[in-house]
């Protein structure tokens, strides 16, 4: 089981790597937008 999911990681690597950018994105635009009513 474990070989199976290293073995899946291997293969997706880039994929994961672009699914953490954009969830590491949205979060920060999340942060911002949130932080918009504070700075008028």
């Amino acid at each position: 089981m474990f070989t199976e999911l290293k073995s899946i990681i291997e293969r997706s690597s880039a994929t994961l790597l672009a699914d953490f950018a954009g969830a590491a994105a949205l979060v920060l635009i999340l942060l911002v937008s949130l932080h918009l009513p504070s700075l008028t």
